[in-house]
Parts: C-alpha cells; structure tokens; sequence
C-alpha cells in the first residue's frame, strides 16, 4: 500500500547556494565598508581583516577539532566577521575584534550546530557581549575625516546622544559625515545595499521597511525628529542586514511582520527611555528567540496534516 507523505513547502530546490548567497551579502556590505574606510581610515581595513580572519580561522579550528565536515568555504565566517568589524568604532584595540569574532563564530555558532543552527545572529552578540565587557572602547566615537589631520578624533558624540538643536544637517547624515561604528553612518552606501540585497531577492524588503517605519513613527509619537532617528545609530544596518537573517527571523510573511514590530517597539523605547541611547541590537537579538514561537503561531498546516493533540485524541 502506497503512502502519501504530507510536507510543507519548499518542495523544489533552487539554483541558490548558501555559497551564492554570503557572496551578495558580501558584495552589498562593500559600499558601507568602503564609505567607513574613507571616513574613519584605512586602520578600518585592518579591522576587517582581523575580524574576518578571526571568524574563519574560528571556525576552521572549531569544525577540526568537533571533528566535523569543514564548511569555511560556504563564507558565512566572513559575514559574519565583516557585519561585527561594521559594528564595531573605528578605535576599537584589534585583539578585542579578533576576541568578538571568535566569540560570534564559536559560542554563538558552532556550539549550537553550525550555519542554520544558531537562534541569535552571532555578529550581533558578539557585539553585546564586547559592550558589556569593555563599555568604554566600544563607545569611543571617532569624528568623520578627522583621520586626516592631528586632530583628536575620538572626542565625538554620536548622534543619539545630541539634542534636537545640536543634531547634524540630514545631508550629512545620509553621506555618513557624523560619528558612529564604521558600517553605520553612510545611509546611502547601507541603502544601495539593501536595494542590491532585494533586487537579487536575497532578502524580502518587509522586514527592513516595517522595521524602519515602526522605529521612525514611535519615536515621532514620542516627541523626536523621525528622520534624524532613522539615519542616527545602526538602524539601518540592523534593519537590512542583520534583522533579515534567515536562521534568526521567522518564514512567513505574517511572522516577518510580527518580528519587525516587536523589533521597531523595542528600539523606540530604548531610545527613548532607556539608559543607553540606542536599541537595535539588543531590540534584534529579542526578537530572534521570540522567533521559534512566532514561526509556530503563524506557519500554515500542510493540506491533510492533523494537529498532535488531535492527533492523540483520536487514538
């Protein structure tokens, strides 16, 4: 007797590959890299590097000694030390990236299995834990070109921090001439990213939009300027890149809406009442372990399955 096997979708296999995918990633990531190099230094590059060989070098010898197949050629170790290395001030002492890679690829990753295992986005943890760890480094703000002359350039004050009065011109903002972590400040390099990202249907633009949306029309309602808010901080970067992580956000659309609610709520209201001035990785990482239970309250049931309780019941 035959039996048919209910499953859900997908049930046909694309041309994509986890390989193709870190590439794009990777290729829409490299204006926000370039523009945080012209605007902070080349000593951004050594950044880079340190963390995107930290990452891999991680996971080679993590992979070596759980004695399991290698998988550094699939790139994810890149990415994920490229996304820490934007999220990180262009001051930062190199052997404390090399430590914040290690710690994403390691702790956060490998531990819980691998790519498509983890439940937060490692780039963003690491970059908690290395604000919870040494405060002082990870908000030493660097002045936009002040890598030019013999000014002192870690006197600067990010955004979120200034008044309404004391904000920079919305121009200046959009070209990144204000402080910041290096991948952060340059709206328009973040935004041709994201424009790639979508154009190669890499990402849905639901969530980075919603997100965006509900971040700038809470904190309109509460009382600041909602475009100098949604150019100020990681917004963006969290919002395109970061957010829209396949493992960490949920599959249907009803779930993405849900994720990029909460994550726009939670950082309002860090933003606005919180002791720290911005939200968004902390806001991303919540809703990452809320997303296993979004995913359940809002995935479809295959045609013909039978709920466990149900299930249980009628036998």
């Amino acid at each position: 007797m035959s039996q048919l096997i209910v499953s859900p979708s997908p049930h046909l296999t694309g041309p994509d590959s986890v390989r193709r995918i870190m590439f794009d990633v990777i290729l829409a990531l490299t204006p926000a890299a370039v523009a945080g190099a012209v605007l902070f230094g080349p000593r951004c590059l050594l950044l880079y590097l340190v963390c995107i060989a930290s990452a891999v070098l991680s996971e080679y010898l993590c992979r070596k000694i759980m004695k399991r197949d290698n998988t550094v050629g699939d790139l994810s170790a890149v990415v994920t030390g490229l996304l820490l290395a934007l999220n990180l001030p262009p001051t930062l002492p190199l052997w404390m990236a090399a430590l914040g890679s290690a710690i994403a690829i390691v702790v956060v990753k490998q531990m819980f299995g691998g790519i498509g295992q983890n439940f937060v986005n490692p780039a963003l943890a690491a970059r908690i834990v290395l604000m919870m760890s040494f405060p002082a480094q990870m908000s030493a703000w660097a002045a936009p070109l002040a890598w030019r002359s013999a000014a002192d350039a870690v006197t600067a004050a990010s955004p979120l921090a200034l008044d309404a009065a004391s904000q920079p011109p919305l121009t200046d903002m959009l070209l990144g001439l204000r402080p910041g972590c290096i991948g952060e400040t340059c709206a328009v390099a973040l935004l041709l990213g994201g424009i790639y990202l979508v154009a190669r249907r890499v990402i849905e633009p639901t969530i980075p939009v919603v997100y965006i949306g509900v971040t700038a029309l809470l904190m309109w309602a509460f009382g600041y300027n909602p475009l100098n808010q949604m150019l100020s901080g990681g917004l963006l970067l969290g919002a395109i890149f970061m957010a829209t992580d396949y493992t960490t956000s949920p599959t249907t659309f009803r779930g993405k809406l849900i994720f990029a609610v909460g994550c726009g709520v939670i950082t309002a209201v860090i933003r606005a009442f919180g002791s720290l001035p911005e939200g968004v990785s902390f806001s991303i990482i919540l809703m990452n372990i809320l997303t296993p239970h979004i995913d359940r309250l809002t995935m479809t049931r295959p045609f013909g399955a039978v709920r466990e309780k149900a299930k249980a019941k009628s036998e």
